[in-house]
């Protein structure tokens, strides 16, 4: 069974410009799980197109800043210029999930063009608007929630706002990034609660910004304030992987 790299700060910084899918524990082996070792491990022989690596945050503190890493240790997955996947504390099965993200990161990444070669030419505007991939967050209002959110194919990540929220002004970049970072995989939607107060009043949305999760019409999550980019980060990719069929028959419908 081989073993992951071991990198330098230089290394690191070399193989996050090249364009092969990164899978890196950022740990000095303390508090790791003995089951995500095992699969860690097991995953270098099992995916040949993927680089495994290990860097030590104590030896190299600035790659902990950078990513803002603490004590504990962090599976970081890069590809393509961007972060898809981080989790803190790993688990043996996160290895698979970070695997298959990285897996649909490399696909999404083959120009439009050449996904639709091998299709008819087609002059349906409908299909031909499924060839764009969202990569922004966009606006919705009461009439347009049914349809933009409830109905997306998508998971969705709503944001309550207000022009004069200083919080939510910091939050705005944020999404913007992470639109881009998971576009095709998720929507991300912004409320503007002075300007529809009928979604403000039907959700209870008491402060801002709010953030709520909506997958299958199913409301997964929903809080108040603002979130750091990581922890906006992990709540995606949780919900992207949520299998909504363990789902607990009393969490809120979104109707």
């Amino acid at each position: 069974m081989a073993d992951p790299i071991v990198l330098t700060g230089e290394q690191l910084d070399q193989l996050l410009l090249g364009n092969k899918p990164l899978l890196i524990l950022i740990s000095n082996g303390e508090g790791l799980r003995g089951d995500f070792s095992t699969a860690f491990k097991k995953a270098v022989d099992d995916n040949p197109d993927m680089i495994f690596a290990r860097i030590d945050p104590t030896t190299y503190p600035e790659v902990a800043q950078r990513y803002e890493v603490g004590s504990k240790p962090v599976l970081f997955g890069w590809c393509c210029g961007a972060e898809i996947f981080r989790r803190n504390r790993p688990w043996g099965t996160d290895v698979p999930l970070a695997i298959e993200m990285m897996q649909n990161a490399v696909k999404q990444t083959q120009p439009v063009e050449e996904q639709a070669i091998m299709e008819q030419p087609v002059s349906n505007e409908t299909e031909n608007k499924q060839l764009i991939v969202e990569d922004k967050p966009i606006a919705v209002t009461d009439a347009t929630f049914e349809a933009e959110v409830l109905n997306h194919d998508k998971p969705v990540l709503i944001d309550f706002w207000a022009e004069w929220c200083g919080p939510c002004r910091m939050v705005a970049p944020t999404l913007e990034k992470l639109a881009k970072e998971f576009a095709g995989q998720i929507r991300i939607a912004k409320v503007n609660v002075d300007e529809n107060p009928g979604l403000s009043q039907a959700f209870k949305v008491m402060s801002i910004p709010t953030i709520m999760l909506v997958k299958e019409r199913t409301i997964v999550f929903s809080q108040p304030g603002a979130l750091p980019e990581p922890a906006f980060r992990d709540l995606i990719q949780q919900l992207i992987a949520l299998d909504m069929s363990k789902v607990k028959t009393q969490q809120q419908p979104a109707q």
